[in-house]
């Protein structure tokens, strides 16, 4: 039986449990269709609705593309015109049957079109940002680890940890997929934190800006914030 670990919240990592315990959690509305969820074997971390079908959660994959029932048959081909050609009549004829079925498909057609392209314009710009959502969720998860580092060292030593300390190195050695550098130490406002400088250069909206992860020693949390705009940060980030 597999044994997935999840984002919660797409900060705090949780597992290993087993698959029915995943979509029993989605079920209960403690997991979304958006949460970042991994086990041995898929490589990356993959939104919850990527795996839906191993999870047994069928009411997240696509409906079926098969026309419903009672969709009446397309009506019958026009007929062949005689080789023949006929006498030219000496009134005009009044329009047939199938030129004005022509008429109103065409004019159906055009509207069906001009609906495409309006949802077009609203589906690619949302799908978008979530792109940059789940890159921005996928960076927290990289850092998870480290947060519990300082934590640790917090808890031990009664100061924030610096690059250079016992078990932090310097701020290039934490370069991953997405992160250029990471800076450890002390905030203005006197907390312990990080900040990873991201490095997406097929992501405009976010390559070389940072993303703080700010520890609060007196309530023990973490607050994260960005100078992405708010419409491209998970909501646990936004201003």
């Amino acid at each position: 039986m597999s044994q997935w670990f999840y984002a919660e919240g797409n900060r705090e990592r949780r597992g290993p449990v087993p698959g029915q315990e995943v979509a029993a959690l989605f079920r209960a509305g403690q997991l979304s269709a958006d949460t970042l969820i991994w086990r041995e074997g898929i490589g990356d971390w993959q939104p919850l609705r990527n795996v839906a079908g191993e999870l047994g959660l069928h009411e997240l994959l696509p409906p079926s593309t098969a026309l419903p029932p009672g969709v009446p048959p397309l009506p019958p081909p026009l007929q062949t015109l005689p080789r023949s050609r006929p006498a030219i009549p000496t009134h005009k004829p009044a329009a047939s049957g199938w030129v004005v079925f022509g008429a109103i498909a065409a004019a159906v057609g055009l509207a069906l079109l001009s609906i495409g392209g309006v949802l077009a314009a609203v589906a690619i710009p949302a799908y978008h940002q979530y792109v940059l959502r789940s890159r921005i969720a996928a960076v927290e998860v990289q850092l998870a680890p480290l947060k519990d580092q300082i934590t640790t060292f917090v808890m031990r030593n009664e100061r924030c940890p610096n690059n250079g300390d016992a078990g932090f190195d310097s701020p290039e050695s934490y370069a991953a997929d997405g992160i250029a550098l990471v800076y450890i130490g002390d905030f203005k406002n006197d907390h312990c934190g990080l900040e990873a400088r991201l490095h997406m250069p097929d992501q405009q909206p976010l390559d070389g800006k940072s993303l703080w992860l700010d520890y609060d020693t007196q309530s023990a949390t973490w607050e994260c914030s960005s100078d992405v705009a708010d419409k491209h940060l998970p909501p646990g980030c936004r201003g």
